[in-house]
């Protein structure tokens, strides 16, 4: 402990009189006290997005921090973040930073999520659009999504014996996502027991990744515990991938509807040497992780709100009976028919988007926004919960109003509305998510009478 000690006071004079003696970079945007080492982390609270948006309203909606050794842009306006991504911008910040959860969750920085803007970022990302999220895959895999979602609900019904019962909408959510993911996956429905939960959101940046000192004395385990962490997923993903292989092997008949490791799979025995296991775990990594409690979350929150505004939940009812006939179930194809259930969707994830700041972007070279010099190697932080709240751009920002949506399309709302992500590094999986919990959530809606407990 006395080594760590002296380290740290030896680190501190070392950035004092390099920080005397060294010229200040000039015009960046709008920066608070920085304090020796920890730079501005000292202002931060949980949750982070409230905290910073504190510290935006203070400094203005383009705010310059030092997250320890990281240079730190946060963005909290519509106006400043199409600065970001339009135009040469959006490719300088086309990068993620590298943490220890990228490296070691991220099969050393090679999934999509994190994998830096090039030629195997966009090579994964011409993959999975047309294995995964082109609109062939999507109507490919249309039935697994009918069917898991009625599967649930039969199963909610059953257990309710056709009698007023409280529901643990958390649960059943989980279940609906991970089933179709898994069966979309691999062919099969989800088991619990057999992933043992770590599939779970994790941190994307921790401390560690702020002060590298932390991590070379092992603080709180943190690298440890990711390490731990992916031998487990690593183990899991291999497991279905030689399962799917063997059964391949065994039912050499082809099947009518392929799985996405199948998929992957057949294009590994075209070029082995580049579609190796890893990169097929990474693929079908970002399916359990960045697809799934994403979606559920969005729904319950989606239910929340329609319990307490039971006309928006009248409404909504109204239109599904309107446009499904009766004795019928909602199908994929009938979601194009029904816009106010978009609405309620779309007003879901501006109130409450699943990821708050988007993911972090990073700066491979200097640039300018909004008349700020903008140093290489900058992170970018996104508050899209600040700017969907932004009352310069909603009216009544924090009300829920799904009207606000109507006859206007969540992409035409440009800046403004940004749950998936902006640019080239947007969610490729937008369309499955809203495709998911559309007929997830019009489903219930039909199928049952809801209220508040």
């Amino acid at each position: 402990m006395e080594m760590v000690w002296c380290t740290l006071t030896l680190i501190i004079s070392i950035f004092l009189i390099l920080k005397l003696l060294s010229p200040q970079k000039s015009n960046l945007p709008p920066t608070p006290l920085s304090l020796p080492i920890i730079g501005h982390l000292y202002l931060l609270k949980t949750p982070l997005h409230l905290s910073l948006k504190t510290l935006s309203d203070r400094h203005g909606p383009l705010l310059y921090l030092r997250f320890g050794s990281r240079p730190t842009v946060v963005v909290s306006s519509s106006s400043a973040a199409e600065q970001f991504f339009t135009h040469h911008n959006d490719i300088a910040f086309a990068n993620r930073p590298k943490s220890l959860a990228s490296k070691h969750l991220g099969y050393n920085d090679t999934t999509l999520a994190f994998n830096p803007y090039g030629d195997l970022w966009r090579n994964l990302r011409r993959v999975t659009t047309i294995q995964i999220f082109s609109s062939a895959s999507l109507h490919h895999s249309s039935a697994v999504r009918i069917e898991e979602i009625r599967f649930i609900a039969g199963k909610m019904f059953r257990a309710s014996g056709g009698e007023t019962q409280k529901v643990n909408l958390k649960s059943v959510f989980n279940e609906l996502v991970m089933n179709v993911t898994m069966r979309m996956v691999a062919g099969k429905r989800w088991s619990p027991a057999a992933a043992d939960g770590v599939f779970g959101p994790s941190l994307i940046m921790d401390i560690c990744d702020y002060i590298p000192i932390l991590r070379w004395v092992g603080f709180n385990g943190f690298e440890k515990r990711l390490v731990n962490l992916q031998r487990k997923r690593d183990g899991f993903l291999q497991d279905l991938i030689d399962e799917v292989r063997q059964n391949k092997i065994n039912n050499s008949s082809t099947q009518q509807r392929k799985t996405i490791i199948e998929a992957l799979l057949s294009l590994q025995e075209i070029e082995p040497e580049y579609y190796t296991d890893d990169i097929i775990k990474g693929i079908v990594l970002l399916m359990f992780t960045a697809g799934t409690h994403t979606s559920w979350l969005t729904m319950e929150w989606a239910v929340s709100l329609l319990l307490n505004h039971p006309e928006a939940l009248q409404k909504a009812r109204t239109e599904i009976d309107n446009h499904v006939g009766p004795g019928q179930l909602l199908e994929d194809s009938d979601l194009s028919k029904l816009p106010y259930l978009h609405c309620i969707i779309n007003e879901t994830l501006r109130l409450f988007p699943v990821a708050p700041l988007l993911l972090p972007h990073f700066s491979s070279e200097d640039c300018v926004a909004d008349g700020f010099n903008i140093p290489r190697g900058t992170t970018l932080l996104v508050n899209a919960w600040a700017i969907h709240r932004d009352p310069n751009s909603w009216d009544e920002p924090t009300r829920f109003k799904p009207e606000r949506f109507e006859g206007v399309e969540g992409a035409r709302e440009g800046f403004k509305f940004i749950p998936f992500g902006v640019g080239r590094r947007a969610c490729p999986g937008a369309a499955l998510a809203i495709r998911v919990i559309g007929l997830a959530l019009g489903t219930l809606i039909q199928c049952f009478e809801w209220e508040k407990s």
